[in-house]
This record gives structure tokens, sequence and C-alpha cells, in this order.
């Protein structure tokens, strides 16, 4: 059974760096404001296999660095927890949810009600658009 708790950022740069850039710098994966954000981590069998971080701003919250382990993509883990970020944005009573998501993700946050905008960037030779929600 998968629970999802907070965790501390540093559980969190751990799977960022294995997931999204392992060939980068670790200090690659830290975000200047990580101590302003809300860190959750779903966790099976004792294991942090998927991370999100969450930071809110007046009425809206940007989700970012969101990573699940490679070896356990596919199984649901990610789509727990984003559904459950989602959840707690809108308990806070957050007008806006949104994310730099990498393009080749897009369908994947489409599922979760998320739309895209016009604004899209390269970073780190990778193509984002930047995708948000509504309430």
């Amino acid at each position: 059974m998968a629970t999802i708790t907070r965790i501390n950022k540093e559980q969190a740069w751990e799977v960022r760096h294995k997931v999204m850039w392992p060939d980068k710098n670790f200090d690659y994966i830290k975000l200047e404001d990580d101590d302003l954000g809300i860190h959750f981590g779903l966790f099976e069998d004792k294991m942090l296999k998927s991370v999100v971080s969450l930071f809110i701003k007046n009425e809206e919250a940007q989700f970012r660095k969101f990573a699940t382990l490679q070896k356990e993509q596919g199984k649901g883990y990610g789509s727990t927890l984003l559904d459950y970020v989602l959840k707690e944005a809108k308990n806070h009573e957050l007008k806006r949810i949104w994310c730099n998501a990498r393009k080749n993700k897009m369908d994947f946050y489409k599922k979760f009600g998320l739309q895209e905008t016009n604004v899209s960037f390269v970073k780190g030779g990778k193509s984002y658009v930047i995708m948000e929600k509504h309430w």
C-alpha cells in the first residue's frame, strides 16, 4: 500500500537527481527556493518512489521537480502522487496550479485536467511548455 507524506528537501533531491538530471552535478537539481516548498513523497514498502515539490504563492501554486524512479515508472505511483497534490492545492482554495511540463509528458498532465498554455521554452536541451489548471 502506497503512502504519501511530506518529506524534507534532501529526500526530494535524491530522487530528482537520479531521475531528472543524473548526468549533471548534484547541485543542479536544487532550487533556490526549496526551503519555501512543500515536498511530498510517495512511499511503498518504506521505499521512496516518487517526489514532487509544491510552491504556493498568493492564490496559486506551482508544482516542480516531479519525478518517479525509473524502474517504478508506469506503475501508477506518479499518478497517485500528482492526484494527491492537486487535491491539496484545491483544499487550500488556490485558484490555479501550474507546472513547467516536459513537452514529451504533456499527455500525462492532460489526464489530470491541466491545459497547455502558449508559453514554452528550452532548458538544458529539453523542451518545456507551461501547463495549468484553474478552479
